[in-house]
């Protein structure tokens, strides 16, 4: 349970957050701002988790769901307790607020009722105050199933709400305790162009 604890937490305690089908008109009004000149998203977006250059946004949802985190004690060097995460889940939606997805953690995965589905690893963050999870660039490491997910090859958390670790106590009397925490964010999907 610790080795699974210590992944997540370095998923989402270190990096912590419309389906727009093929042929849908903002999947094509996407592909038009494929480069940093015309796509307004990559200029608002920090630098150090900008998409490399060459791929397009084929898919932006929104999440609502809970971090679970629990106390628990570290060891190195000294024994201290510490919240980490436990587990992490997401429903995702579109604009008009349908589930078209979910979203979990460890390995971090998002799949989508199309049956498409991509897991990645995160390669940058960049904070977003001290109450919200940071934003996130995650690099695919698997993708499949046929659909809106299929080759992607980066995932960003955007306008991330909440999803902190909690500020009451972790110490050697609550070890174990349970504390789930709400978030909001946006994650946007990108594949190669």
């Amino acid at each position: 349970m610790t080795s699974r604890i210590c992944s997540v937490a370095a998923w989402f305690a270190i990096g912590l957050s419309v389906a727009t089908g093929p042929g849908s008109a903002l999947a094509e009004t996407r592909q038009s701002q494929g480069n940093s000149q015309s796509n307004p998203h990559r200029n608002a977006t920090p630098a150090t988790i900008q998409v490399a250059a060459g791929n397009i946004e084929v898919l932006s949802v929104q999440a609502r769901g809970q971090v679970v985190y629990v106390c628990r004690r570290e060891q190195a060097p000294l024994t201290t307790y510490k919240w980490l995460v436990g587990s992490a889940s997401a429903v995702l939606t579109d604009a008009e607020g349908r589930e078209i997805g979910r979203h979990s953690a460890n390995p971090a995965r998002w799949s989508h009722v199309d049956g498409s589905f991509v897991s990645g690893s995160q390669v940058a963050v960049s904070p977003h105050g001290e109450k919200n999870l940071p934003f996130q660039l995650v690099k695919t490491d698997v993708a499949g199933g046929q659909g809106v997910l299929t080759a992607v090859s980066y995932i960003q958390r955007l306008g991330t709400s909440g999803g902190v670790a909690p500020r009451s106590s972790c110490e050697a009397g609550n070890e174990g305790e349970r504390a789930e925490v709400e978030f909001t964010a946006e994650y946007r999907f990108w594949k190669a162009s």
